[in-house]
C-alpha cells in the first residue's frame, strides 16, 4: 500500500507540468501582430475640417483629394507657369502630409523634362504652395502617420 501513496503521489507532482499552457513570448505576439497589419493602408486618410464633417470614409478621402486639388489649381491660376511653358497643362505633383499636420508639394517631372526648366518650376511651386487651412494627417492604428501621394493638378484650362 506505500508503494501504491508512492506511486499516486510521483504521478501527481509530474503531471502538473502537464497541464502547463505554454505562453507565447512577447516578440511572437509582435510579430504575429505585425504581419496583421496591412501597412499599404491607412485607417484614416488626411482630411481638412470641412471634410470632417462626413461620416463616408471613401467621401472624406474624395473630399479631401478634391479640395487639396481645387486649392493648388487656383494658387497655380494667378501664376507665369501657363505663361512660361504654354505647352505643360498638367503637372503631378507629389503631396507630403507629416504627422504634424505639415505639408509638402514637390513636382514630379517626367523622363523627357528637357523641355522644362525643372528648377524654376520647382521654385515657383515652392512660394506659390503655401498658407494652406490645416490638415489634420492620416490615422493609423490610432496613431498620426506620414502619407505620400501624387495628384495631377491640371495648370491649363480650356
Amino acid at each position: 500500500m506505500k508503494h501504491y501513496y508512492f506511486f499516486l503521489l510521483f504521478i501527481i507532482v509530474t503531471s502538473c507540468q502537464y497541464f502547463e499552457k505554454q505562453v507565447p513570448s512577447e516578440k511572437e505576439l509582435l510579430q504575429k501582430e505585425l504581419k496583421a497589419i496591412n501597412w499599404k493602408e491607412v485607417d484614416e486618410y488626411p482630411s481638412f475640417a470641412d471634410c470632417d464633417k462626413l461620416e463616408d470614409k471613401i467621401q472624406r478621402k474624395q473630399c479631401f483629394f478634391e479640395y487639396l486639388t481645387q486649392l493648388i489649381q487656383e494658387k497655380l491660376q494667378v501664376d507665369t507657369l501657363s505663361v512660361l511653358y504654354p505647352e505643360l497643362d498638367t503637372i503631378e505633383v507629389k503631396v507630403t502630409v507629416f504627422p504634424d499636420s505639415r505639408m509638402q508639394f514637390e513636382p514630379q517631372f517626367p523622363k523627357d523634362s528637357a523641355a522644362y526648366d525643372t528648377i524654376k518650376i520647382d521654385s515657383i511651386l515652392h512660394v506659390k504652395l503655401v498658407d494652406f487651412p490645416k490638415v489634420n494627417p492620416a490615422i493609423k492604428q490610432g496613431i498620426p502617420v506620414k502619407t505620400q501621394f501624387i495628384l495631377p493638378v491640371i495648370i491649363k484650362v480650356e
